[in-house]
């Protein structure tokens, strides 16, 4: 059954992966290039051209989700995919389902500070990524390389993925959380993940300390949060309008009274 290690892009998904790949798939918790691979990212070309699905056809990759997941899927065991898509469930469009799922650990970053490294990312201005992020929006649609993504805004994607609330398999993180206390904050996924699997949760503190200290340069090129007088107030006073409601939620903004 899938795990999902869902985010919107730049939001510390890969330092997620970084710290469960070292804790899970290594012999001693070390962290290392290859040992990531072993969470990949969905969807994925390689798997739709398996099918012999069109992947220059959106309706058809759309229509091959569930099959896809099918594939990977072994019920007896537990994998991890990393995605960046929103979770859509739609008589047109399932993303995935509960047959597939079993539980989704979502990670969300301040919007004020996912707008500077969206831009370094994708060579875009911070006024073109402020406008992805309150736009409608695919990822990768023009690229040879990597799968077309339903990312759809910021609001859609952190509002889509809290439906798996009601099943009780759903963990929030949050990327500040990630980094400044990630010994906690991997402590708490881990037993999670153990609730998930409804298996007794134990810790092998070798491995958890090996993977925190290994995965430390990870976190230091993740590390780049702005102080809030560093943002642009155009971008800054948008973002608090728009998003307002989701930001109080996460209590990126204070509440009123």
């Amino acid at each position: 059954m899938i795990i999902w290690l869902a985010s919107y892009p730049n939001s510390g998904n890969d330092f997620l992966r970084s710290l469960l790949s070292s804790y899970i798939f290594s012999k001693d918790g070390s962290f290392n290039e290859d040992v990531i691979q072993n969470i990949d990212e969905f969807p994925n070309n390689s798997l739709f051209k398996k099918l012999g699905v069109d992947i220059n056809n959106l309706d058809e990759m759309n229509e091959n989700y569930i099959n896809s997941q099918k594939i990977l899927n072994k019920k007896d065991s537990i994998m991890f995919l990393k995605t960046f898509s929103c979770f859509v469930h739609t008589d047109k469009f399932k993303f995935t389902d509960r047959d597939n799922t079993l539980g989704v650990i979502y990670v969300v970053r301040d919007p004020r500070n996912i707008v500077f490294p969206l831009s370094q990312s994708f060579q875009l201005s911070e006024e073109q990524s402020l406008h992805n992020l309150l736009i409608k929006t695919y990822l990768g649609k023009e690229s040879q390389s990597h799968c077309t993504t339903y990312l759809s805004s910021w609001k859609d994607h952190y509002n889509s993925w809290k439906v798996f609330t009601r099943f009780n398999k759903y963990l929030l993180v949050k990327y500040e959380d990630l980094i400044q206390d990630t010994e906690k904050t991997f402590l708490n996924i881990l037993k999670f993940i153990a609730h998930l699997g409804r298996v007794k949760f134990t810790l092998d503190e070798i491995k958890f300390k090996n993977a925190l200290k290994t995965t430390e340069l990870k976190k230091l090129n993740e590390n780049d949060i702005k102080k809030l007088d560093q943002i642009d107030p155009k971008i800054k006073n948008k973002l608090e309008k728009e998003l307002e409601n989701e930001m109080r939620e996460l209590n990126y903004l204070e509440n009123k009274f």
